[in-house]
């Protein structure tokens, strides 16, 4: 299973340490489950993650960057679609058509029109431990 993850999730799981760290943390326990990036993602995340406003300790900060490293699985990006509703989110598309993912978690509820673009099930990270990680745990 390919399973992408929109930035908002990872900041969710860095910040609170609860349900979004868990379900990261379930997905890459998990044997023939990929957490899909694209070098665009990855730098997104790294930025993202680095803003002095969310307060990462320099350790914390430098473990999640580490973390990232090891368990995402980097995926050639051939072509980004445009997405009006929200071009910034068209990276995580382009991921989620490039890889085939089966899930992209997201806390955006811009993607609601992509679910006509892709067959990948997009979900909030709420959804995807109710139908995923709670019932194959």
């Amino acid at each position: 299973m390919n399973v992408v993850i929109d930035t908002n999730v990872l900041v969710s799981a860095a910040l609170k340490n609860r349900t979004p760290e868990a379900v990261l943390r379930w997905i890459v326990a998990q044997p023939g489950w990929d957490w899909v990036v694209s070098t665009e993602i990855l730098a997104e995340y790294k930025t993202v993650l680095a803003r002095p406003k969310f307060g990462l300790s320099p350790d914390l900060l430098h473990q999640w960057l580490t973390w990232l490293e090891t368990v995402t699985v980097l995926v050639a990006i051939p072509v980004t679609p445009p997405y009006p509703p929200d071009p910034t989110d068209a990276k995580f598309l382009a991921c989620a058509l490039a890889a085939h993912a089966d899930w992209l978690i997201t806390g955006d509820h811009d993607f609601t029109h992509a679910r006509k673009l892709v067959t990948t099930t997009i979900v909030s990270v709420s959804q995807f431990k109710a139908l995923v990680c709670d019932l194959q745990s």
